[in-house]
């Protein structure tokens, strides 16, 4: 009988390890979904950034042409003045004494050719009857040639007095913004040379000039591009800007390479009709690198590294996933061109990537789409330099 009962209760000890083995068997593992989409198409110019400050296309110290007392100043420290505007008021009395001088002299030396030329018709009747010798004659002539030079030279400084009057009036000789006054009335002020008193400076406002510096690469690029026609298009943004809203063109390479840096100067002409921007302004840049190139785009977390080379994830027909090296190109708004590995029809995993464990894995594809992100100011979308990844090819998402 106790036979019988280690029977049983084998028995059931098998049974009950047998159901509890069948009940908790694992289920296979299910396949990891993912968000595909396809590469987004779309034409893209490569942009090269630059660094630089604004210039004036034109810039003047302004200086008195004579000597003399600050009588007036006729602008407002800042204003924007005109070609020929009147700005400072010199004492014109000296000025005007002089001229005087020169006139008086004119009118004598007027009297001395009259008189000489009275001499010089007698003579020639005397000379007729032989009452004067020729030599006579001939001194005569030569006297009135003198009183005719003298004649000259007095009419020259009346003008070059009249310009001395008119010195006394300072005016701007180009248009632009005017600065502060760096002298008072009357103040003495030397004038006539370049050491003379700076009264003022003036700088013109538009257009206006951007200058930077650029690699020898970068000037061998766009010198080869201004021979095949046009000149590179350039847009800014100020510091404290978000937008590249400013545009201009590439007008000036400078004629050698700084040996030392291994840079060149390069300038851009920017239009500045409200004044805006200043000379010594700080201004970041882009320049065209070419033209415009139809390019296909993904999100740069897309994007992984294994080993040397940069891959995406990409899901084929049956499911199954397949990575894929690419070359990168810069940023586009958000979003990374890729130059070569892709075709516009390949299905690319752009979230859930981080749970592909290993390469032909069975994934749950749900489809996506790729937007770009807001747009910079311009004509064609911005691109920027591709910096260097350091993910993993199992952290791609």
């Amino acid at each position: 009988m106790r036979t019988v009962k280690i029977a049983v209760a084998s028995v059931l000890m098998t049974a009950a390890l047998y159901g509890c083995s069948k009940g908790g068997e694992a289920p296979a593992p299910q396949a990891p979904p993912v968000t595909v989409a396809t590469p987004l198409a779309r034409q893209v110019v490569d942009w090269d950034e630059v660094t630089g400050r604004f210039e004036a296309t034109r810039s003047v110290d302004v200086r008195a042409r004579v000597g003399g007392y600050i009588q007036a100043v006729h602008f407002k420290d800042g204003d924007f003045v005109r070609q020929g505007q009147l700005l400072f008021t010199l004492d014109a009395r000296p000025a005007q004494a002089a001229l005087g001088t020169a006139q008086a002299q004119l009118a004598q030396a007027q009297a001395q050719l009259t008189l000489a030329r009275t001499e010089f018709t007698r003579s020639e009747g005397l000379l007729a009857s032989q009452a004067v010798s020729q030599a006579e004659v001939d001194a005569k002539r030569g006297a009135v040639a003198q009183a005719q030079a003298a004649v000259s030279a007095a009419n020259a400084a009346i003008r070059a007095r009249q310009l001395d009057v008119e010195f006394t009036r300072v005016t701007a000789p180009i248009a632009g913004r005017v600065s502060d006054r760096r002298v008072d009335p009357g103040n003495l002020v030397g004038g006539g040379s370049s050491a003379g008193d700076v009264l003022t400076t003036i700088v013109s406002s538009s257009p206006i000039y951007f200058v930077f510096d650029g690699s020898e690469a970068l000037a061998l690029k766009y010198q080869r591009d201004a021979r095949t026609g046009g000149a590179a298009p350039i847009r800014i943004r100020l510091q404290d800007e978000t937008g590249y809203d400013r545009v201009g063109t590439l007008d000036f390479t400078d004629n050698a390479i700084d040996a030392a840096s291994g840079t060149i100067r390069l300038r851009a002409v920017v239009q500045n009709g409200d004044g805006f921007l200043k000379p010594g302004m700080f201004g970041q840049a882009q320049l065209a690198g070419a033209g415009a190139y139809q390019a296909l785009l993904v999100p740069d977390a897309a994007i992984a590294t294994d080993a040397a080379r940069r891959v995406v994830i990409v899901v084929k027909p049956d499911g199954t996933t397949e990575p894929r090296a690419v070359q990168t190109g810069p940023l586009v708004d958000g979003l990374r061109v890729i130059r070569s590995g892709l075709k516009p029809t390949d299905r690319v995993i752009i979230a859930g990537g981080q749970r592909i464990q290993m390469p032909g894995m069975k994934v749950a594809p749900k489809n996506g789409t790729i937007a770009p992100g807001a747009p910079q100011a311009g004509s064609a979308p911005v691109t920027q330099a591709a910096p260097a990844s350091s993910a993993s090819f199992a952290n791609a998402g």
